[in-house]
């Protein structure tokens, strides 16, 4: 009986083994093709493989050419380590479904009593034995931990989603800003020129101490604009370095010298709030949240009055005149005093809490289309009136008032003011510019993906 007891040990040893031969293999397919299909762009893990080196050559090619909103964008997705934290989580995720389908190990107890006098033998004991309700709720626990990995994917793109929308956004900024640098660089020019001439007409006594002030305080005024200005480029700069993971002499890039120029025709905007409802990945991993916890519930629920643990197993004791006593074991953990009560309640709090983080996630999002989609209509309009109305207004009115300034019909602080009104006038047009193409960009991550074409439905099922 002896030896029975442990040729059924090495039988479990062995099925424990090849049980443990399993290994969490991170898959990283779906993220890939979700967000090549809804951005168009690649994204890759850093996992200390060959193709790290490709994806650092990659970036370099990027890197030699002048950057755009798109490339910026890709350089993020190859290149942020925080983005590349983010994606461990998937491979927690895998190692957490490995270990749900694993049973627990057997227990095994000995004991050995030795007797206080003679005659008589050594009283042995062997026992070996496991939990076999893990069999039963084995499936349901591989079910809910891959449900759990369909979470993770789906947030885990969701946050490159994010991520993507937030590049392109400092990068509007910043070539809005190096726009309005180089408009503000020729004022300044124009404006010392300005000073200098109207000093030489006031040491000709053809200008007065108010002209030259005015003049003069034009001139200051432009570079401090430069200097405001240039910070502000300085520091967007910042934010996309580290967005994009760059640091060292890969921080020496260049960007195209003005904004994309505007589409003739908008895209449609009809039924944006149903495509986001339909393929927000955030709302899909709330989805999930809510289903989880569910059957979590359900399940606790009904196993509320069934044995916590059931223990089976085999009892060998070796008597002290050498007989042997072999026999099956059974463990209950009966549940006379603790049913789950707080458990249940706790899960049922957490699934109400759930349901409405869903709806009003829901409602959130469908505010945030409609907002952006306003935002850059908005923008849209508000480019168009500046660039064909306001604008041209203002420069026609400085080469007016310039003209009458040379026929000396118009005194110094009128050209001032005219040139004032001006660079205003160009200034609310490079950020009615900006603000179109950022609403883009907010639009495109409130719907989830593009504005048009195929709209993308997340598919992870519990």
């Amino acid at each position: 009986m002896k030896t029975n007891l442990f040729h059924r040990l090495a039988i479990l040893a062995s099925l424990g083994a090849i049980a443990g031969c399993a290994s969490p293999q991170a898959s990283f397919e779906k993220v890939q093709n979700t967000i090549a299909g809804r951005t168009g762009q690649r994204v890759e893990w850093l996992r200390g493989g060959p193709e790290d080196a490709e994806v650092s050559r990659a970036v370099q090619t990027l890197l030699h050419h002048e950057l755009t909103a798109n490339s910026a964008a890709q350089i993020a997705l190859l290149n942020n380590r925080a983005l590349e934290a983010n994606f461990e989580e998937i491979g927690i995720s895998q190692a957490d479904l490995v270990e749900a389908g694993l049973l627990s190990n057997p227990t095994f107890a000995a004991s050995w009593r030795f007797p206080d006098r003679s005659p008589s033998g050594t009283n042995a004991e062997y026992s070996i034995a496991q939990d076999f309700l893990q069999l039963l709720v084995l499936p349901l626990r591989k079910r809910i931990a891959a449900a759990q990995l369909a979470q993770t994917e789906t947030r885990i793109a969701d946050e490159v989603l994010k991520l993507v929308t937030e590049v392109k956004t400092v990068f509007y900024a910043l070539q809005a800003r190096e726009q309005l640098l180089g408009r503000l660089k020729v004022v300044t020019e124009t404006s010392e020129a300005a000073a200098e001439f109207t000093k030489r007409l006031h040491d000709a006594g053809n200008a007065s101490d108010l002209d030259l002030a005015n003049q003069q305080g034009s001139y200051q005024q432009s570079r401090f604009d430069i200097a405001q200005t240039t910070l502000q480029v300085r520091s967007d700069r910042e934010r996309l370095n580290r967005l994009l993971g760059l640091w060292g002499e890969n921080t020496d890039w260049k960007i195209t010298d003005h904004l994309p120029e505007i589409p003739a025709h908008e895209v449609s905007l009809q039924h944006l709030e149903s495509r986001a409802i339909a393929q927000r990945l955030d709302l899909a991993a709330a989805r999930i949240q809510v289903d989880l916890i569910g059957r979590a519930l359900a399940l606790r629920t009904k196993t509320r009055y069934l044995p916590a643990s059931v223990q089976i197993g085999v009892d060998t004791e070796r008597e002290p005149d050498h007989q042997n006593v072999t026999g099956p074991t059974l463990n209950l953990e009966l549940p006379i005093f603790n049913q789950g009560q707080g458990e249940i309640a706790r899960l049922t709090a957490q699934y109400r809490q759930a349901q409405r983080q869903l709806e009003a996630l829901a409602i959130d999002i469908r505010s945030e289309v409609r907002q952006a989609r306003d935002q850059l209509i908005a923008g849209r309009d508000l480019t168009s009136y500046i660039g064909k109305q306001l604008l041209p207004t203002q420069q026609q009115a400085l080469n007016l008032t310039l003209q009458q300034y040379n026929s000396m019909l118009k005194g110094a602080y009128d050209l001032l003011l005219a040139k004032q009104n001006e660079v205003a006038a160009e200034r609310s047009y490079i950020e009615a510019w900006r603000d179109y193409w950022i609403a883009r960009a907010e639009l495109e991550r409130a719907v989830g993906g593009n504005l048009s074409g195929k709209i993308f439905i997340d598919r992870s099922k519990p």
